[in-house]
C-alpha cells in the first residue's frame, strides 16, 4: 500500500532540488533518485535514501522503492525519452499521484495520455495565463499530495525592483522561487540577484500554511 507521506523525486536539477529541499523543511520523507551521482551530493546531509540509478527501468524503479510512494514527482528535464519512461513506470507501479516536468506543449500531451499530471514552469505559458489573468492575485494552483502546493501568484509592488537574496523568500516565508513569468514568458534560470519586476508573475512551491501565509503578506 502506497504511503502518503512518502515523496519520490526523480531528477535533481534546479526544479526537482528546490522542491526536495521544501519537502524535507516540511518533515516529509523522500525517495531522491538521479542519473548522476554528483546531483545528489547537495541532499546527502538531509537524505537518507539517494539512490543513483543509471537507468530508469520498471524494475530498478521498484527496487528503489518508487512503488511504495504516494506521491512521485519527475523532475527530468531535457532527457524526453527519459523522462516519459519514468514517468510511465511509476504509473504502472500503481504510485496513487504522478507528476510530470514538461518542457513543451507537446511533451506535456504525451505525459497527460500515459496518465501523469503535468509541470511545466519552464515552458511559454502565454495562452493559459490570458485565460487565468483576473483582479485575484493567486492565478493557479497545483496540489501535491495533502499539503504541498505550486502555485502561480502575481506579485504585489511592494516586491518590485527587489532581488530574490534580498527578498530571501525562502527564509522569510518558508517557500521555493520555482520560476519567473514575465512578458507571458515563464524563465526557471533564477539567480540570487535576479530582479523582479512590476508585473511579474511567481511560480512558487511550498507547504499550504507558508502559502496563505506569504499570499496573505502579498495581498497587503
Amino acid at each position: 500500500m502506497a504511503d502518503n507521506n512518502l515523496y519520490g523525486i526523480i531528477g535533481l536539477g534546479r526544479f526537482g532540488l528546490a522542491l526536495a529541499e521544501n519537502l524535507i523543511d516540511n518533515k516529509k520523507t523522500i525517495i531522491a533518485i538521479d542519473k548522476e551521482q554528483s546531483k545528489l551530493y547537495p541532499l546527502k546531509e538531509t537524505v537518507n535514501q539517494l539512490i543513483h540509478l543509471g537507468e530508469l527501468t520498471k524494475d530498478s524503479l521498484k527496487e528503489a522503492g518508487i512503488g511504495d510512494c504516494g506521491t512521485v514527482v519527475v523532475c527530468i528535464g531535457k532527457d524526453v525519452e527519459a523522462n516519459i519512461l519514468a514517468t510511465l513506470n511509476a504509473i504502472e507501479l500503481g504510485v496513487p499521484r504522478v507528476y510530470a516536468k514538461a518542457i513543451s506543449n507537446d511533451h506535456g500531451r504525451v505525459l497527460e495520455k500515459i496518465g501523469a499530471k503535468v509541470i511545466n514552469p519552464e515552458v511559454d505559458m502565454g495562452a493559459k495565463l490570458a485565460k487565468t489573468l483576473s483582479a485575484k492575485l493567486t492565478l493557479d494552483v497545483l496540489p501535491i499530495g495533502e499539503d504541498f502546493s505550486i502555485i502561480e501568484i502575481k506579485l504585489n509592488n511592494k516586491f518590485t525592483d527587489k532581488s530574490i537574496s534580498d527578498l530571501n523568500f525562502r527564509g522569510k516565508f518558508g517557500i521555493n522561487v520555482v520560476a519567473i513569468v514575465r512578458d507571458d514568458k515563464a524563465n526557471g534560470y533564477i539567480m540570487p540577484d535576479t530582479e523582479l519586476q512590476k508585473e511579474d508573475i511567481l511560480v512558487i512551491s511550498g507547504n499550504n500554511r507558508d502559502i496563505s501565509a506569504f499570499e496573505k503578506e502579498n495581498s497587503k
